[in-house]
C-alpha cells in the first residue's frame, strides 16, 4: 500500500503542475489539440470529405464542416457498428456509449475510441482523485475501496467484436487491474441488468466492504443508501462506512439533494466533488473547495467552441472560441473529439463563472425549458426554485417534472408540476407560493408574465406518492443507468404520461 501512495503521490504532484499549465495558458492548449485532432482525422472516410488535410485554422474549420447532432452523425455511427473501421477516426473502434440521457426511447450510441478511453475518460479519472488529494492532504481514500454505481452492459448482437452500455459500464470494463483491485462491488453485481435486484445486491456485497469513496449519480446514490440502512438497521452511512471521506458526483444538478446528504452521510469533513462526465467526453471537474463551478479541462483530445442560444435555430450559426466568450451567458457547447465527434452539439447548455481559469456550470439541456409564452425558464431556474422552497418549508425532494399549461379560452396559461418529495413540506401551499416567487425573482421574463396573472397563472402543482418516478421509470424500461426524469419540457408528453398514474396527496 505504501508502495501504491509514493507511485500515485508522483502522478498527483506531476499530474496538478500539467493542469496548471493548461489553466495558465488555455488557447494554445486548445489550439494545439485542433491542430492534433484534425491531422489524426485527415486520411479517414470524414476527413477527406471535408479535406482535413487542407485545414490550416480553426476559422476553415468552422466554415467548412457543418455543426452535427446524432442524427446527422448516425449513418456512419450504424456502419461502425456494423465493425467498419477509419470511418470518423483512425483506431480501432469496438466500444459504443449507449446513451439516451432522458427518457427518450430513441438510443444513441457514442464511439469510444481507445484514445478517448486513455486521454479523456480514464484521464478524468485520475485528475477527480488528484485535484481531491491536492485539496485535502493526509486523505485515506486508497486505504479503502471505491463503491461505483455502475451501469449495465450487454453485447451487440449485430457484430462479435463490437461492444455497448452505459457509459459507466463500458468504463469499467476497460479499466486497468490495479484501478479495479480498488473497486467495489465485483464487476458481475456492477453490470447487472435489473436495476431493482442490482440495488439489493449491491448492498449486501458492500456493506462489509471499507468504503472511503463513493461515485455515482445522486438519485440512484440514494437509493442504495437507504437500501443498506434498511439491512443494516444503521442511522448512517458512517455508522456503516466510519472511514468514508469523499463523494464523486454528477449528471443532475447536486443542490436539491445536498440535505439529504448530510442527513445520510453527518460529517462537516465530509468531501463532495462533482464532474461533469458524459457519454461525449470528459469535460469538467470542481477544483476548489468552497465552489461549485467547475474547471474546463482543456487537455482532454477535446476542441470546444460554444453557441449562444439565441443562434441555435440559425441556419449558420457564429459559434465563439474559448478566447471569445462571456461571463454569465447561457451557450451551447460544440465539441470534436478524439473518438470522431465533428462539431457535436452535445445539448448541455453552461454559463462560464471565470474567465480566467475557465471555469463553468451547467444551467440545462438545449431541448429542456419551457418557453410556451415567453417565459423562457431553464433548469437552472426551476431548481434554485425548488431548492429555496425545499429549504423554506422543511422538504426533501426526490424528483420532478414539469410543462406548460396552454391557453384555453380567455383562461391564462401556467406551467404544470409533479414533485414527488422526500420529506413532505410543513406547508404545500407556501411551497408552491415561494417556488412562483423565486422564479419571478430569478427571471424576468417568467415575472412579466405572471403580472396579473395575465399569460401565466400561478403553477400548478402535484404532489406525487412515493416511487411515482421510479414505477414510471421502470413501466418504460428506463430504470438505472443513465436514465433521468426530464426535469423540463416545452411539451405535455411526460407530464400527460405520469399524471394517469398517481393518486394525488392532498396537502
Amino acid at each position: 500500500m505504501a508502495i501504491v501512495n509514493s507511485i500515485f503521490t508522483w502522478y498527483m504532484k506531476k499530474r496538478v503542475h500539467q493542469i496548471e499549465l493548461f489553466m495558465k495558458y488555455p488557447v494554445d492548449v486548445q489550439e494545439e489539440w485542433f491542430h492534433n485532432l484534425i491531422l489524426c482525422a485527415e486520411n479517414t472516410e470524414w476527413g477527406k470529405k471535408y479535406d482535413y488535410k487542407s485545414i490550416e485554422t480553426s476559422q476553415q474549420f468552422k466554415e467548412r464542416v457543418p455543426l452535427q447532432n446524432y442524427d446527422s452523425l448516425k449513418p456512419y455511427i450504424e456502419r461502425m457498428l456494423q465493425g467498419e473501421q477509419n470511418i470518423l477516426w483512425p483506431s480501432e473502434i469496438k466500444w459504443f456509449a449507449k446513451s439516451s440521457g432522458t427518457t427518450s426511447d430513441r438510443s444513441k450510441f457514442i464511439p469510444v475510441s481507445p484514445e478517448a478511453l486513455e486521454e479523456c475518460h480514464f484521464k478524468g479519472g485520475k485528475d477527480m482523485i488528484s485535484i481531491f488529494c491536492n485539496n485535502k492532504p493526509g486523505n485515506q481514500i486508497l486505504t479503502g475501496k471505491a463503491l461505483v454505481l455502475g451501469g449495465s452492459h450487454q453485447i451487440n448482437q449485430l457484430n462479435e467484436d463490437t461492444y455497448y452500455g452505459d457509459l459507466s459500464a463500458v468504463l469499467i470494463k476497460n479499466l486497468p487491474m490495479w484501478a479495479e483491485y480498488y473497486r467495489t462491488p465485483d464487476i458481475s453485481i456492477a453490470l447487472m441488468n435489473d436495476y431493482e435486484q442490482k440495488m439489493e445486491k449491491m448492498a449486501e456485497a458492500t456493506i462489509k466492504e471499507n468504503v472511503t469513496n463513493i461515485s455515482g449519480v445522486p438519485t440512484w446514490t440514494i437509493v442504495l443508501a437507504k437500501k443498506i440502512l434498511e439491512i443494516t438497521g444503521k442511522k448512517n452511512l458512517l455508522e456503516v462506512w466510519p472511514n468514508l471521506e469523499l463523494y464523486f458526483h454528477g449528471a443532475v444538478n447536486f443542490g436539491p439533494y445536498r440535505e439529504q446528504f448530510k442527513e445520510l452521510i453527518p460529517c462537516e469533513e465530509m468531501y463532495y466533488l462533482e464532474t461533469y462526465n458524459a457519454s461525449e467526453g470528459f469535460f469538467g471537474i470542481q477544483d476548489q473547495v468552497k465552489s461549485e463551478e467547475m474547471l474546463l479541462m482543456l487537455d482532454y483530445g477535446i476542441y470546444y467552441e460554444f453557441l449562444a442560444l439565441d443562434q441555435l435555430c440559425d441556419d449558420n450559426p457564429l459559434t465563439l472560441s474559448l478566447e471569445e466568450v462571456e461571463l454569465h451567458k447561457n451557450y451551447a457547447i460544440i465539441i470534436s473529439t478524439n473518438a470522431g465527434l465533428w462539431r457535436y452539439v452535445i445539448g448541455d447548455t453552461v454559463q462560464f463563472t471565470s474567465l480566467s481559469p475557465f471555469r463553468i456550470r451547467i444551467t440545462g439541456r438545449t431541448k429542456h425549458f419551457i418557453n410556451a409564452f415567453g417565459e423562457e425558464v431553464i433548469i437552472d431556474n426551476a431548481e434554485q426554485a425548488i431548492s429555496k422552497a425545499c429549504r423554506e418549508t422543511g422538504a426533501a425532494f426526490k424528483d420532478y417534472t414539469a410543462c406548460p399549461i396552454y391557453f384555453r379560452g380567455d383562461k391564462a396559461g401556467g406551467h404544470e408540476w409533479i414533485i414527488e418529495f422526500d420529506q413532505q413540506p410543513d406547508n404545500f401551499e407556501k411551497f408552491i407560493d415561494i417556488l412562483d416567487q423565486t422564479l419571478r425573482d430569478i427571471n424576468s421574463d417568467y415575472d412579466s408574465k405572471r403580472f396579473n396573472n395575465m399569460a401565466l397563472c400561478r403553477p400548478k402543482v402535484h404532489n406525487a406518492p412515493h416511487n411515482t418516478f421510479y414505477n414510471w421509470l421502470k413501466s418504460k424500461g428506463k430504470l438505472g443507468g443513465q436514465h433521468k426524469v426530464p426535469r423540463l419540457a416545452n411539451e405535455r408528453k411526460y407530464v400527460d404520461e405520469i399524471l394517469p398514474m398517481i393518486q394525488l396527496i392532498k396537502p
